[in-house]
């Protein structure tokens, strides 16, 4: 099988979500989205209205933003006005943090709600749970997800990109080989080549969060190989 570049670029959302991004950013993010074909761009939520009028005639590519991020100890109901609000300013997708401290305390049921409330206020918007696993052990990583399935999360995603550490090898194999097709898996946080992209493709990842600069390298090295394609 051989992936193009559109393929790949169909893979990975690109993002502004650090504090000081604002307008030069979120613009350089939909050129270059509409460029190269990226699925998705997210935005810190005061930026959605904004980043919504800078997409209208980009047919295709979604639009995102976290919730309770990026320390995800926000309270449930806070939670659940910001999620509404995002999908009343149109968002495609929303990427929710995970009550980390909660879960790592033995909170469960608190945790397992948390993400039930969240994805049913979003309704029909898929929404992503962030485990920030740079900060989990095993067992923990393994009892996020079995929360984020019962809850009715569309994916697990590894990290927020704010944290130490976010999607390594073995974290992805840990969490595809727990989870099998029971839920999605999107792997962020420190992601930088198309070897590692395709090494975590293989084990079930179907979606990406990459930085720009290495999003558009990644592209790029597709194009430049023959026939514009890589073979998997």
């Amino acid at each position: 099988m051989k992936l193009t570049s559109y393929d790949i670029a169909q893979l990975i959302d690109i993002s502004a979500v650090q504090a000081y991004h604002g307008e030069r950013e979120i613009r350089e993010l939909v050129e270059k989205a509409a460029e190269y074909k990226f699925i998705a761009v997210h935005v810190l939520p005061c930026w959605v209205a904004f980043l919504s009028g800078l997409l209208k005639g980009h047919k295709g590519i979604l639009m995102g933003a976290p919730v309770g991020f990026p320390g995800g100890a926000h309270k449930t109901e806070t939670k659940v006005f910001e999620a509404r609000q995002l999908c009343a300013d149109g968002v495609s997708e929303a990427d929710m943090m995970l009550n980390i401290g909660k879960l790592k305390s033995g909170s469960f049921s608190y945790v397992e709600e948390d993400i039930r409330a969240v994805v049913e206020a979003a309704g029909p918007v898929p929404v992503k749970v962030i485990l920030e696993t740079h900060y989990l052990a095993a067992d923990e990583i393994k009892k996020a997800c079995e929360l984020c399935i019962k809850a009715g999360a569309a994916y697990v995603k590894t990290a927020t990109g704010w944290a130490p550490s976010g999607a390594t090898l073995e974290v992805i194999k840990l969490i595809t080989g727990f989870v099998g097709k029971s839920i999605k898996v999107k792997a962020a946080g420190g992601i930088r080549d198309l070897k590692t992209l395709l090494a975590m493709r293989a084990m079930g990842v179907t979606r990406f969060g990459i930085n720009l600069n290495a999003s558009i390298d990644i592209v790029r090295e597709v194009d430049a190989m023959p026939g514009k394609a890589v073979e998997v």
